[in-house]
C-alpha cells in the first residue's frame, strides 16, 4: 500500500480515513510525559472527560485503546491509561473531580476532553468556558502535561441548532489551550475531515446503537485512538 507523506494507515484497513500530519502536531512538547518515559517508574496518563472518555457498553473507549498502542509504540508495559471519563459531565463537574481523579494519580500527562455537552445540553458556552480557562490554570500549577481533546464531529453536533454553538465551543477551546500553552488534540477537524474530504459517511462514524447520534461508532474510535497515539509519541522528540 502507498501512503501520501504526511499520513498514516493501518495497514489491513484499506478504506479508512486518513490521518494527515496537520491533524496529529502538537504544538507543545510534552517534557514530563517525555521524562516519565525514560525513567524506570510507571507512566501513568489520566484520560478526563465525558462520555467518549467513558465509553460506552457497544464502543470500546478510547482511552484502553490509547494504552494499547502507546505500549505498542514504546515496547512498555508499565504506560497506563486512567479512565476517569463520566458521562453527561462538562468541565463545570469535571473540576470538582481534579484533586480525587488527576492529581491523586499522579500522572506525567493528562487528556482532557471537553466541549460536546456543553453543545448538546445547551450550557451556557461562556461559562464553560470559564471553567476549561479555570481547570487549565489548576492544572499548569501541577508537574504535568495536558492536551485539551474538543468535540466529535458527529451528526447531533451539526443540526441547525447546534451548528453554531459547535464552531464556537471549538473555537473557545483552542483559545483557551493557546493561552494556557497547551496542546489540542483536534478530534473535530479531524472527523470533519474524514467526511468531508475521504466521504467516509456518519453511519460509519456513528455509534448504531445510539438513538441520538451523539457518539462515535468503535470504527472512529479505533481511529482517533490511532491518531492521538501518533500525536502524543510525536510530540516528546521535541523535548528528549
Amino acid at each position: 500500500m502507498v501512503l501520501q507523506e504526511g499520513s498514516i494507515r493501518m495497514p489491513d484497513q484499506a478504506g479508512d480515513g486518513d490521518i494527515p500530519a496537520e491533524f496529529i502536531t502538537f504544538k507543545y512538547p510534552l517534557q514530563r510525559f517525555a521524562a516519565a518515559l525514560r525513567s524506570k517508574e510507571p507512566v501513568r496518563i489520566v484520560a478526563m472527560g465525558s462520555s467518549s472518555t467513558a465509553g460506552r457498553e457497544d464502543v470500546v473507549a478510547y482511552p484502553g485503546r490509547l494504552e494499547l498502542y502507546l505500549r505498542r509504540k514504546y515496547n512498555n508495559p508499565r504506560i497506563d491509561v486512567i479512565n476517569r471519563g463520566r458521562g453527561r459531565e462538562e468541565a463545570n463537574e469535571e473540576l470538582l473531580r481534579f484533586d480525587a481523579d488527576i492529581f491523586a494519580e499522579k500522572p506525567s500527562l493528562v487528556i482532557w476532553q471537553v466541549g460536546t455537552n456543553a453543545v448538546f445540553h445547551d450550557y451556557n458556552l461562556d461559562g464553560v468556558a470559564a471553567k476549561i480557562a479555570e481547570g487549565l490554570v489548576r492544572l499548569r500549577q501541577y508537574p504535568v502535561d495536558v492536551v485539551m481533546m474538543d468535540p466529535q464531529y458527529v451528526t447531533a453536533m451539526l443540526l441547525d441548532d447546534k451548528a453554531d454553538a459547535s464552531d464556537r465551543i471549538v473555537s473557545l477551546i483552542a483559545g483557551a489551550a493557546g493561552k494556557a500553552g497547551v496542546s489540542v488534540f483536534r478530534r473535530w477537524a479531524l472527523m470533519r475531515h474524514w467526511h468531508v474530504q475521504n466521504g467516509i459517511s456518519f453511519e460509519r462514524m456513528l455509534d448504531p446503537g445510539d438513538p441520538d447520534k451523539l457518539h462515535q461508532s468503535d470504527w472512529s474510535t479505533q481511529r482517533v485512538s490511532i491518531a492521538l497515539c501518533e500525536a502524543i509519541s510525536k510530540a516528546p522528540a521535541a523535548a528528549i
